[in-house]
């Protein structure tokens, strides 16, 4: 007994519907609808979604340092501002006494110096002048 396999018409799609005219109609309506993307683009696609996940969370630490570098580049400048403006008080300032005089008057001590707070010195004065 032989066994015969069915022939297939290697041209001809299966399922494909005839228009008019006799032709066979090529469309979309050929496979169900269902429109099935190339392995390699699929993987392609895979390919960038996984580097942009990679990428994530590097990218926003990156930004994020690089903002915070601004800021205390920002905070360096102004500092530097302020040390010149004191430098350029300090010069202004005078000799040593001078210095000493407005450190005392800002309640500055020198090491070793216990440092007393009188109120109401004004009061005493008038008081004792009186008698």
């Amino acid at each position: 007994m032989t066994v015969s396999s069915p022939s297939f018409d290697v041209g001809a799609r299966p399922y494909a519907t005839e228009g008019c005219g006799g032709r066979r109609a090529v469309g979309a309506g050929e496979s169900g609808g269902v429109l099935r993307p190339k392995p390699t683009r699929l993987l392609a696609l895979g390919a960038i979604v996984l580097v942009g996940f990679l990428y994530w969370k590097p990218l926003g630490t990156y930004f994020r340092t690089k903002h915070e570098l601004q800021q205390r580049e920002a905070q360096v400048a102004s500092l530097q501002a302020e040390r010149v403006r004191l430098q350029r008080a300090i010069a202004a300032a005078g000799t040593d006494a001078d210095l000493v005089q407005q450190a005392r008057r800002l309640g500055l001590v020198k090491p070793g110096e216990h440092l007393f707070i009188v109120r109401g010195i004004a009061a005493w004065r008038q008081h004792n002048r009186k008698h």
